[in-house]
């Protein structure tokens, strides 16, 4: 019995161990095939093995889904084939599965072909698999299908790249990076063109030395940066530095850049040199506020002419009412003391009022020989009260002085703007000189004027002078160093045009603290001129018989002035205070042997009313009594005229010259003026 217990033991024991095998055996097969399920599964991984050689010993779903081979067609064969052509020629499919099994891991990414030929951008790992006496059984591979990162990645590659070469192509801006502490990180070349640094020379430093001490000292860069990170922006305008020290007027916006979590990591900035446009704009500025001056200047003009034309016929009537009283006074020496005193102030007031007129009306050049000497004498007085008591005029005039060829009036226009230009050029005071010389020039003797005879007439003083790019731009029209609403900066440019017109030339000479001397050159009158000239003298004039006048003027005082002075002359009047009115008293009357008519009248002017003379009474004598007032060129000719205030002596000539041409009497010339 213990025999066959034993055996019956020892059997179920044998059972039992083979049941605990097929079941250890059940168990691997299904924990295998759990493995193989999960393999399987995977589709976004290529996972399969290799034997030894590098043939393909498994394959699973992801495998097939990447490479387009199914199990059956790749089974047993090499995965070389995996490769390009490129890769093949170099063994690195050889060598791959060498450095898998000698350092445990190949990693590595790469182009591979699929069944179709096209290929795929791939992460590759291979694993070596060892049997548990280590020896090699072959390799686990790993794939993983990057094309779609791998494009995007070139994708984003290529549009740094075309950002980059945008950035750096700019020439017209300088695009550059900051660091959160204002270092430079990136440079573009507009940035060098305009700065003058390389990217060698600059990345790396602060982007404060671009900006002046002034600025540094303010702490603006600092500022700069605060403001663009608080606020989002910061945009200015102002002076920059360039490598060489120079300054340029630049146009500044700082962003702030800042990554996924909205911390700063820099500053994007943006500078254009805008100096030319700063420039431009500059010069349209100072233009147009010179160009309201010189509007100002005009409107002056116009103001002075009306005035001073309105001025003037006051002051025809005084002159005339104190020449006919002076007439009838008794012989009373301290009343004709007084009322010759009145015609002297009378006759200064129209010296001034013709001067006043002369610089309101546009002329061409009147040009005639000019006493030079007896011109600046002539209106010292003028000069001194123009500049101001505290500063001396002193002349120097050689006792003999050929005469020049000029216009007297704007020559006096011009000796004042070179005066009054004289005087603020000594805010502390100081002296003028004006001085004139002969001077005979030769050849090429003074720059700008042909050879020949000149008068130099010179306005020198003790002022502040000019420096060299002052002096060379003094004569420039709207040019001024008095600034705005002190200086139209025409002075100069008129005094250099009149005396260019007049065949002559400007010229200044200035040095910085030591004043300045202004020259016009002038061209001398030919010999004998002041000889050929017409005599001062007042020569008899003529007896008439007595006249029936007509005389028109608007200003009912000037009107009975010169009625007055004609009825003392014996002659009968009429009197018109336009000229329709005069039309009028025309027609009625057949008897009128002379019309006198002023020229500014509302409704029909002097020379209008001339016209309708002229078309019905064609032989009529005309006198046109007028100041300084613009004419126009294309008016009647034939008649004569007067110019006002006139004395009865001057009435009485230009009666005999309208009546009896033939007569030996001296033409009018004003004495004032």
């Amino acid at each position: 019995m213990a025999p066959m217990a034993a055996e019956r033991s020892h059997l179920r024991t044998q059972q039992d161990r083979v049941m605990t095998t097929t079941k250890t055996i059940e168990m691997a097969a299904q924990h295998d095939n759990r493995y193989r399920l999960l393999v399987d599964s995977i589709i976004d991984y290529a996972i399969f093995m290799l034997d030894p050689q590098g043939n393909v010993a498994s394959w699973n779903r992801g495998a097939e889904r990447f490479k387009g081979y199914k199990d059956n067609e790749i089974i047993g064969q090499h995965f070389s084939r995996f490769y390009t052509e490129e890769d093949r020629a170099t063994d690195l499919p050889g060598r791959a599965l060498q450095i898998a099994a000698t350092e445990g891991r190949f990693e590595q990414e790469g182009w591979r072909v699929r069944k179709d030929g096209s290929l795929m951008w791939a992460h590759v790992l291979i694993d070596p698999i060892r049997g548990e006496d280590g020896s090699l059984i072959g390799y686990a591979k790993v794939t993983r299908d990057l094309s779609e990162r791998k494009a995007t990645q070139e994708a984003l590659h290529e549009s740094e790249q075309r950002f980059r070469l945008l950035v750096q192509g700019v020439q017209d801006y300088a695009i550059y990076m900051l660091d959160p502490l204002g270092r430079i990180a990136s440079w573009n070349r507009g940035a060098q063109r305009f700065k003058g640094y390389t990217d060698a020379e600059i990345v790396g430093e602060h982007f404060s030395r671009f900006y002046t001490p002034e600025d540094q000292a303010t702490g603006l860069p600092a500022r700069a940066l605060r403001t663009a990170a608080k606020e989002g922006r910061f945009e200015a305008e102002g002076w920059r530095v360039r490598k060489d020290g120079t300054q340029f007027w630049a146009h500044v916006i700082i962003d702030p850049i800042r990554g996924e979590h909205d911390e700063l990591v820099g500053f994007a900035k943006i500078t254009r040199d805008i100096t030319e446009r700063r420039e431009a704009q500059k010069v349209i500025e100072d233009t147009r506020a010179r160009f309201i001056q010189s509007q100002k200047l005009e409107a002056i003009g116009q103001l002075t002419g009306g005035v001073a034309h309105d001025f003037n016929n006051l002051l025809a009537v005084v002159l005339g009412n104190l020449h006919l009283a002076r007439k009838r006074l008794p012989q009373d020496r301290k009343l004709l003391q007084l009322i010759e005193n009145s015609i002297h102030a009378a006759e200064r007031g129209a010296t001034l009022t013709k001067r006043m007129l002369a610089f309101a009306r546009r002329q061409e050049l009147t040009t005639g020989p000019v006493d030079v000497p007896e011109l600046v004498r002539g209106m010292a007085e003028l000069l001194q009260r123009s500049i101001g008591s505290t500063i001396p005029v002193s002349t120097q005039f050689p006792l003999q002085l050929p005469l020049a060829f000029t216009d007297a009036n704007q020559l006096e226009l011009a000796l004042l703007n070179l005066t009054v230009n004289a005087r603020d050029a000594m805010p502390e005071g100081g002296t003028i000189t004006i001085a004139a010389r002969e001077a005979r020039l030769g050849t090429e003797a003074v720059p700008g004027l042909a050879p020949g005879s000149y008068i130099c007439l010179s306005v020198t003083d003790t002022g502040e002078g000019m420096d060299e790019q002052t002096l060379a731009r003094a004569a420039e029209p709207f040019f001024t160093t008095k600034g705005v609403g002190k200086g139209t900066g025409l002075g100069l440019s008129m005094v250099h045009g009149f005396v260019e017109q007049s065949g002559g030339r400007l010229i200044l000479k200035s040095t910085k603290g030591q004043g300045t001397i202004a020259e016009l050159w002038l061209p001398e009158a030919e010999a004998g001129a002041l000889r050929n000239a017409a005599p001062e003298t007042d020569l008899s004039v003529p007896p008439l018989p007595p006249l029936r006048v007509l005389v028109v003027d608007d200003d009912p005082l000037v009107l009975m002035n010169t009625a007055a002075m004609l009825e003392d002359l014996g002659h009968a009047v009429l009197e018109a205070s336009s000229g329709e009115q005069a039309l009028r008293v025309l027609r009625r009357s057949e008897s009128i042997d002379l019309v006198i008519t002023d020229q500014m009248m509302p409704g029909m002017t002097g020379l209008q009313l001339i016209e309708a003379l002229q078309a019905e009474h064609a032989a009529l004598p005309v006198i046109l009594a007028s100041g300084y007032s613009e004419l126009p060129e294309d008016g009647p000719t034939g008649h004569l005229r007067l110019n006002k205030p006139f004395e009865q002596s001057e009435l009485a000539r230009a009666l005999v010259i309208s009546l009896r041409p033939e007569a030996q009497v001296l033409p009018f010339r004003p004495k004032h003026g």
